[in-house]
């Protein structure tokens, strides 16, 4: 075969590949710039959910909470969202938040059936079944049910087509009595493969459990390290977990080691498959809360919605990097930012969680804290962080968690709103910024209603939410940001109890509803027989 052959062989299947596949750069770095201006946000059309097991507390109610914001493409018949059970291969008895304490030997997870790796234990698989939790039948209005935890499962849940961008699963548990009182509340999360939680608790006042939930069909292997205020904690036992097939499984991490530290970080990463990460936090005297990840590692942190009656606040901040991190602490309260008196700059060893106490910080107003590179010669470092915050006194306390939190790039949404008790804060570290704030219909019916929004550069908005028309049941509330700086946002619920100031915060991370589309164009070039 000869030279020329080769050379109209190759051209032709050159043609067939730049015709049949996007090109995402031409011929030159102009033709490249060209096609990345171009660049256009569309839907994504697949998304995943995760909803830890909520409790085995008797006296324990769960209400759960779906919503779609109604955006392009809404009027689709394409498309559906539901939530499944997971399976949870572990005893009732080993299960946290109920009446006990989680005062068990902490095993589940570790080597229950004989071998050492099957994450869990028993293999008994918890009430479940085939029956969707949730489906949604249109964008824009919210569905909602309600669950006795004691038999509530995990849910492994898929939206695609049109409910797909900015679907949202909020999981509020309430526990009457017990160690575990108090309001539980997350925003169920998406599966990955690496999470930072610092704020968890190896002391024998908490009893921490994290939930790691496995949504696919193969299992995943997740190693779990601790680092307390001198470093690695030292582990007592195998730090690698299996979490089986769609299963979850919850372990205690004073299990994992010996070593006592009121305040560390754990690191959960998946050597293999993708996982859902929380911990479910359980204070003997305080009341519990589920502690979610921290944004990913950022030389610049903050973290929104300090409630303006908070009693105590405690900062808790791990630099994972080779180098240690100074930072500058400001509290962006409604008017300017501050710093907080004594607590001006804090320095963070590398691979050590530090912690420090800021009392009521807020003096009776909302605010949030930022934390950005003291200054100084090379560059930043970055680091995860959480706030753990107590309202009341006595024991009459209850506390919830806020990690460090993502800007909002377009949009976010907390699922479960109700007509009294909830509170949005909305934080702009730098530049003045605009948004748009949407209450969606309520599940027993009603119409949306928009209000529009400035927050001055470095200070903190909190507010109200806006209330759907003529509605009833839970509602969502969206935050869109229109224009100007980075826009940080959080969410609490307060449910007062029998004197028990109980409530729950969750941040507002960007929903990733959309993803970036560069223009397709053929390249030619390709087809050259040099």
């Amino acid at each position: 075969m000869n030279r020329t052959t080769l050379s109209l062989i190759g051209a032709a299947t050159a043609l067939a590949a730049v015709t049949g596949v996007a090109a995402l750069t031409g011929g030159s770095s102009d033709d490249a710039e060209a096609s990345a201006k171009a660049a256009t946000r569309l839907p994504v059309q697949r998304s995943t959910l995760l909803c830890p097991t909520p409790s085995s507390s008797d006296v324990s109610s769960t209400t759960y909470t779906a919503y779609t914001p109604k955006g392009d493409g809404a009027d689709s018949k394409d498309g559906t969202a539901e939530l499944l059970p997971a399976q949870n291969p572990v005893d009732d008895t080993t299960d946290p938040g109920g009446d006990d304490g989680g005062k068990d030997d902490g095993k589940n997870g570790k080597d229950g059936d004989g071998d050492g790796k099957d994450g869990g234990k028993g293999g008994r698989a918890a009430p479940s079944g085939d029956k969707p939790v949730l489906p949604l039948k249109e964008p824009g209005k919210p569905v909602t049910t309600e669950e006795s935890s004691a038999g509530a499962p995990a849910l492994i849940g898929t939206a695609d087509g049109r409910f797909a961008p900015g679907w949202t699963v909020q999981q509020t548990t309430t526990i009457d009595a017990g160690s575990g009182r108090g309001l539980l509340g997350t925003a169920c999360t998406a599966p990955d493969t690496d999470f930072w939680l610092p704020g968890v608790s190896t002391d024998r006042s908490r009893q921490d459990f994290v939930h790691l939930t496995n949504p696919d069909d193969a299992a995943a292997e997740v190693d779990l390290k601790l680092y307390g205020p001198s470093g690695r904690l030292k582990a007592s036992t195998d730090e690698a977990i299996t979490v089986p097939p769609r299963s979850t499984v919850p372990v205690l991490l004073s299990t994992l080691t010996d070593q006592r530290a009121a305040s560390a970080s754990l690191h959960v990463t998946a050597r293999s498959g993708r996982v859902g990460a929380a911990v479910q936090a359980v204070d003997q005297k305080a009341g519990s809360d589920w502690l979610p990840a921290s944004a990913v590692p950022s030389t610049s942190v903050a973290i929104p919605g300090i409630p303006k009656d908070a009693t105590s606040a405690r900062l808790v901040v791990f630099a994972p990097g080779a180098d240690d991190a100074d930072l500058k602490v400001r509290l962006a309260g409604p008017n300017n930012a501050i710093t907080p008196a004594g607590h001006e700059s804090l320095h963070v060893k590398s691979g050590m969680t530090r912690a420090i106490d800021l009392g009521d910080v807020t003096k009776g107003e909302p605010g949030s804290l930022l934390l950005t590179p003291e200054g100084g010669e090379g560059p930043a470092t970055p680091v995860v962080a959480a706030l753990r915050v107590t309202r009341g006194k006595g024991s009459d306390q209850e506390t919830a968690f806020i990690p460090a939190t993502s800007a909002i790039e377009r949009s976010a949404t907390a699922a479960d709103n109700r007509t009294k008790g909830s509170t949005l804060s909305l934080v702009a570290p730098r530049a003045s910024a605009k948004v748009r704030i949407t209450a969606s219909a309520g599940a027993g019916g009603g119409s949306p209603v928009s209000k529009t929004y400035e927050i001055k550069g470095g200070t903190t908005k909190a507010l109200e939410p806006p209330r759907p028309s003529s509605g009833k049941g839970p509602y969502a509330v969206t935050v869109e940001r229109l224009s100007g700086g980075p826009v940080h946002a959080s969410r609490m619920l307060a449910l007062s109890q029998d004197g028990v100031p109980m409530f729950t915060i969750q941040s507002l991370p960007d929903d990733r509803g959309t993803v970036a589309v560069p223009e397709a164009g053929q390249d030619l070039s390709l087809l050259n027989d040099d």
